[in-house]
């Protein structure tokens, strides 16, 4: 265990994970674990500094647990998962004094958002709109199909239905027809409708400091029954200089 430095302050970590904790243990900061309650009676047995909370929603709630992690000493808030993303957005405006961190949060997590900063970085991105009802999918639908000049009998280009701010592939939706549409219950609404781009389908992931790409990894979707990431094929590689010009104009 790295003997801990008191003159830096504390690190908070929004998220339960023994794998992060086993790291924080080897860094000279102090740190604390805020979670859900069932992982008090683990963090009590084993002396790891926690703070019980729930994360189901944000709410106003959290400036109270700002205020209670800056009493408590802590710099910054760190999410795990992508659920606590917002989180960290909220109580680091408050512990760095910086109210725009919450809206840029809230573009990593709100679907449209995001890809209205990445049509004023000028990537290209398919037509989209947001839906509130069963209504606005079918509307979208046709305004796409009729965009695309096809005829009564002709198959529908495919629309896509997703979630504002679930993870990955939650809530996804291919939609083809009206009939598809009757599907989706009232509950998923408001969501997010995009045109289908076809193309070739990987992901990427970036980490950047003081506005410069530190790191970059790319992953390709490979469909097993269920789709899962792998590294990058040569061929996809080769066009890694193209993916770091795009990501770079975010």
């Amino acid at each position: 265990m790295q003997t801990k430095d008191p003159n830096k302050g504390y690190i908070a970590i929004l998220g339960w994970s023994l794998r992060c904790i086993d790291a924080l243990e080897k860094f000279d900061r102090r740190y604390v674990i805020v979670a859900p309650k069932w992982a008090e009676e683990y963090a009590t047995q084993h002396g790891i500094p926690y703070v019980s909370w729930d994360f189901e929603r944000l709410n106003d709630r959290s400036h109270e647990l700002a205020t209670t992690l800056n009493d408590m000493g802590v710099d910054v808030a760190i999410p795990l998962f992508e659920e606590t993303v917002e989180w960290a957005g909220a109580v680091n405006s408050v512990l760095l004094k910086n109210p725009r961190l919450l809206g840029q949060s809230m573009l990593f997590r709100d679907k449209s958002l995001m890809k209205r900063r990445a049509q004023l970085g000028g990537i290209r991105v398919g037509i989209f709109e947001e839906a509130m009802d069963q209504t606005d999918v079918i509307r979208f639908l046709k305004r796409v199909n009729q965009t695309l000049l096809k005829l009564d009998g002709d198959p529908n280009d495919p629309i896509h239905f997703k979630a504002f701010d679930k993870a990955g592939c939650l809530g996804h939706r291919v939609i083809r027809s009206p009939d598809d549409v009757a599907a989706i219950a009232d509950d998923e609404f408001p969501a997010l409708l995009e045109s289908h781009l076809d193309g070739w389908e990987f992901a990427v992931e970036a980490w950047i400091k003081d506005r410069k790409i530190q790191f970059l990894n790319i992953s390709e979707y490979v469909t097993l029954g269920y789709s899962v990431f792998v590294p990058a094929t040569p061929e996809l590689e080769k066009y890694r200089a193209k993916i770091t010009e795009q990501i770079e104009k975010l």
